[in-house]
């Protein structure tokens, strides 16, 4: 499976001299793949999630992304790409939105258009068919008239999802998808995700704390710890009890759930 999107030797630190947020990171998101990233607090998903959306460069190292003819895709670096080339390509999805107007629904979702228009170019039909397409594909359609922020936390981030797909991007970049939500809207958020996976064939990066949200919908993970990439590979493969205790300090039971069909996470005591 060709790459998306890749970190090679990536390095950043957020101010001169101070210790690196992330050191010599090397992680690969294959074309169609959901990645988890999954580490304890100051492990550096946040730092690599915002590399790999171009909002940060690299000290040294690179971010390289897929371009040109999809059959036969050649790696770049993204820094050689525009913001707004990157924009068109990549999509993020922040762990919380704050509009900072009362915007509508539509008009929150039409914003993903902004990366296709011009200068000085309004929203067309065209525009508003797609930002209706993402809304019908993240089950909110008929939130089309609300205003955002009297949303219930669950229906603003599938909103939010609803604004990344009218970018029409290639690849999503999620941080703590399902964060602040109840149970109910957890699962909605994550069938979704895997919904627009399957369907649509969008490539996904999900930075999460949740290790049953990663055995469940992700089908590789990169484990951080201390700035530094510890595994990489497919989830069964890598998350396992030993990765979590090396992780967290935690003692786990790990093992396939027999009616979800997937790992599952117990935690045990603290080590």
């Amino acid at each position: 499976m060709s790459a998306a999107l890749e970190a090679a030797h990536a390095s950043y630190a957020y101010e001169h001299g101070a210790p690196p947020a992330l050191s010599d990171v090397s992680a690969t998101v294959p074309r169609g793949a959901i990645v988890g990233l999954l580490g304890p607090n100051g492990s550096g998903k946040t730092t690599l999630l915002r590399l790999l959306a171009g909002t940060l460069t690299p000290s040294s190292g690179d971010i390289r992304i897929a371009v040109g003819d999809a059959a036969a895709p050649r790696m770049a670096p993204l820094s050689s790409l525009s913001r707004r080339e990157i924009a068109r390509r990549i999509a993020v999805v922040p762990q919380e939105t704050h509009a900072a107007f009362d915007f509508s629904v539509i008009e929150m979702v039409l914003m993903g258009r902004y990366p296709h228009l011009g200068s000085f170019e309004l929203e067309g039909a065209d525009d508003l068919a797609i930002a209706r397409d993402a809304l019908a594909a993240t089950g909110t359609s008929a939130l089309e008239a609300r205003r955002f922020g009297a949303l219930s936390g669950g229906e603003k981030q599938r909103v939010v999802i609803a604004g990344a797909l009218a970018q029409r991007p290639d690849i999503l970049l999620l941080d703590e998808p399902t964060a602040s939500l109840d149970l109910g809207f957890q699962l909605e958020v994550l069938s979704l995700l895997a919904d627009l996976n399957r369907a649509r064939g969008v490539t996904m990066v999900v930075s999460t704390h949740d290790l049953n949200l990663a055995a469940r919908l992700c089908s590789e993970l990169v484990l951080l710890k201390n700035g530094r990439s510890v595994a990489h590979g497919p989830t069964g493969s890598v998350l396992d009890a030993a990765a979590v205790r090396a992780l967290y300090g935690v003692d786990a039971d790990v093992a396939r759930h027999p009616r979800a069909g997937h790992l599952t996470v117990v935690p045990l005591a603290r080590v």
